[in-house]
């Protein structure tokens, strides 16, 4: 359907089944017909892969994924718009719409039942509310998917895209760069969508590494360490590290010794690296 950038159209659709837009679920449907084409461009799909996407409202992104992939999964958590898409995806053959909460949907199992043979990426048009969740979900279930290519709000595609060491930098900067390389494609403006939100908001993609970008001992601890000391980020990590994992400053200082670390220093001042260090190093004095 080639009219589903034309807000005419759009309303005529939703009136047509009644639909009204729910602030709960954050939905804000995109209108401006150059973003949705650019994002299926730059996702990494093609005619030989397969790609989930989370929220796609009335259909707008998935039926510019559906001209380049081999195969698209969409997931919808509003019952409400699943005869709105059955309307708008009708010409595609190649589209399944399931209606869940991307949160519980085992996605593992989901890419072995629908993917079968095919490399898998994600690209979405996540709600603002919930953007940091999914994103660290697709990240830590480990999943064979190759690049996930999502819109978020400005301020949070800074953070997730920061280097990590840099003042822009928080635990989901880390985690991010733990599992992937992070990149800024291009910013979207709040008039780009219907209801328009407050804020503008931005493309970004982040390419799934095959191992983790450091070693580190204990996964686990790693990621509580760096909780911990993004917590309280205007403390030292001497404070508040030793703080969230519960143990002794004299403990910490050599931790910090063995990693090469200042324990004065603050989270945002250490580079991806010496994070890495300071967890194996705390591990080490088990």
């Amino acid at each position: 359907m080639e009219r589903l950038s034309d807000i005419g159209e759009i309303k005529r659709i939703l009136g047509s089944h009644g639909f009204t837009f729910s602030k709960a679920m954050g939905q804000n449907f995109l209108v401006n017909p150059s973003v949705c084409p650019k994002m299926a461009q730059l996702c990494g799909a093609d005619k030989d892969k397969g790609v989930i996407e989370i929220g796609p409202g009335i259909g707008v992104l998935t039926n510019e994924l559906c001209k380049v992939a081999k195969k698209v999964v969409a997931i919808e958590l509003d019952s409400r718009l699943l005869p709105v898409l059955d309307e708008t995806l009708a010409e595609h053959d190649n589209v399944k719409v399931i209606n869940a909460d991307v949160m519980k949907v085992d996605l593992q199992k989901l890419i072995e039942e629908e993917f079968s043979g095919m490399e898998v990426v994600v690209c979405a048009n996540l709600p603002y509310y919930i953007t940091s969740p999914i994103i660290m979900k697709l990240l830590e279930d480990k999943l064979p998917i190759k690049a996930l290519t999502v819109m978020v709000q400005k301020e949070a595609a800074d953070r997730l895209c920061a280097v990590v060491g840099s003042r822009e930098s928080g635990a989901v900067t880390v985690a991010v760069n733990y599992y992937s390389s992070a990149q800024k494609l291009f910013g979207v403006s709040r008039g780009s969508f219907m209801p328009a939100p407050n804020v503008d908001s931005a493309v970004i993609r982040l390419d799934i590494s095959e191992k983790p970008r450091i070693d580190v001992s204990d996964e686990k601890l790693f990621f509580k360490m760096v909780k911990s000391a993004f917590a309280q980020r205007r403390k030292t990590i001497s404070n508040s590290i030793t703080s969230g994992l519960s143990i002794s400053k004299d403990d910490f200082k050599i931790a910090c010794e063995n990693a090469g670390v200042s324990p004065q220093a603050r989270a945002e001042a250490l580079t991806l690296e010496e994070l890495g260090k300071l967890s194996n190093a705390i591990h080490d004095l088990k």
